[in-house]
């Protein structure tokens, strides 16, 4: 997916919501509202994107709330990440935030990968748990057969 031409640049006053779709590379300092498909995408520091990225090649420096799925993902220092990444190479800096889960992939941009990938992931969090106040309270009910229990799952913490 490689372009003979010059990388589309979309500076940091360009606010975006919708769909960005390109063969080439982008450089991406804006704000965008949907997904961004590339061959190649920077996406710059101040940028920041809402939806999901798809290319080869994706260098983040700027704030991603979505999914990544890229044969070849560089996260910077400055790189903020909540999602998922599927990859085939992952490099992270140090310092780069990122909150989510990553799975290696030979074909990360395929449709069928990235289904296998979804249904990986746990569908909802586990509840918070209940707090107790003494321990004459009412016994937290059992976990479903479904769950792990854990020391949080019946309101105790190890450091009292």
């Amino acid at each position: 997916m490689k372009s003979a031409g010059v990388p589309s640049i979309i500076s940091s006053d360009v606010v975006m919501r919708g769909n960005v779709n390109s063969a080439g590379e982008i450089q991406f300092d804006g704000s965008l509202e949907g997904d961004i498909k590339a061959g190649s995408l920077i996406i710059g520091e101040k940028a920041s994107v809402k939806g999901e990225v798809i290319c080869e090649t994706v260098t983040v420096r700027g704030r991603v709330e979505g999914g990544i799925r890229a044969k070849s993902v560089s996260l910077a220092s400055t790189a903020h990440i909540q999602g998922d990444i599927l990859h085939s190479s992952l490099s992270v800096e140090t310092g780069a935030h990122f909150e989510g889960n990553c799975r290696h992939s030979d074909d990360p941009l395929s449709e069928t990968s990235a289904k296998d990938f979804r249904r990986a992931r746990p569908s909802s969090p586990a509840p918070a748990p209940r707090p107790v106040a003494n321990a004459s309270d009412e016994a937290e009910p059992a976990a479903p057969a479904n769950e792990t229990p854990s020391f949080l799952s019946v309101g105790r913490s190890p450091l009292r």
